[in-house]
């Protein structure tokens, strides 16, 4: 099997990862073509010692570090809101965090693609979170026809300090709460109750206030497609608590509305 090959199956959780990263599908996915485009131009440039993914993600942060973009505020309102918010939040400490509570990597494989130590993963992972816990708290907004994940879901959001405004089963359920109590973040499952796309009801909801948006499938791949606009995070089923934490952090983050813990 060739490298394009190997590396081809681990591109819709890379793209995941640099959407994170960014705070948005634009430039999480142009870092992504940067990426490829620099490994076509010099194939030998991939790690040997590594794996495929390890390898993949570790090219990926050499491009992250050295294009122009990553240091630019860019036109569009949501890069210039991510690069506002970024000051917040050391980069390293950021990227850490998610190679391992949002990717899976272990701290040998995470020290690898960042060129660093297990301990000073370790130490980063740790700073992050204590960092973005301080600084985000908002109302949420869960969409979760199944009661014992809805309630688990309710339990991790509380644990960060937010509020949660209410659980929905259905598309119409979650609409009207949206409608009345404007959350600052809204974690969706994919299918509902009553049959309907909780993609649809986001949408919709989206369409009278902006709010950052968590989608949690057991079926990632489908809304990881390349082909039409999609959720910057995701968080596949089943899932950790760490990484749902991690997902949320990360989320406000990058939401230049949520509001400030006291």
């Amino acid at each position: 099997m060739n490298l394009s090959r190997e590396i081809a199956v681990h591109l819709p959780y890379l793209r995941r990862f640099a959407r994170a990263l960014c705070g948005s599908q634009k430039s999480g996915d142009a870092y992504v073509v940067a990426t490829l485009e620099a490994l076509v131009a010099d194939p030998d440039a991939f790690p040997p010692n590594m794996s495929p993914k390890v390898g993949l993600y570790h090219l990926f942060m050499t491009s992250w570090s050295s294009i122009r973009l990553n240091t630019e505020a860019a036109p569009d309102d949501e890069i210039s809101a991510a690069q506002r918010n970024i000051s917040l939040l050391t980069p390293r400490s950021r990227q850490a965090f998610l190679l391992r509570t949002v990717e899976g990597f272990s701290v040998a494989d995470a020290a690898a693609i960042l060129g660093a130590t297990e301990e000073e993963v370790d130490a980063l992972v740790t700073e992050a979170g204590r960092e973005i816990a301080e600084r985000v708290a908002t109302d949420v907004l869960i969409i979760e026809d199944e009661s014992l994940i809805a309630q688990d879901i309710e339990f991790i959001a509380r644990d960060l300090g937010h509020r949660i405004i209410g659980v929905a089963r259905t598309h119409q359920e979650a609409v009207e709460l949206a409608a009345r109590k404007r959350p600052g973040l809204i974690l969706a499952d994919i299918q509902l109750a009553d049959g309907s796309s909780g993609l649809n009801a986001v949408n919709e909801m989206l369409e009278s206030f902006d709010a950052p948006v968590i989608f949690i499938t057991a079926f990632p791949e489908r809304l990881l497609t390349g082909e039409r606009p999609e959720p910057a995070f995701l968080i596949s089923k089943p899932y950790k608590v760490d990484t749902v934490k991690a997902t949320i952090s990360q989320a406000l983050f990058f939401e230049r509305k949520a509001s400030r813990a006291a």
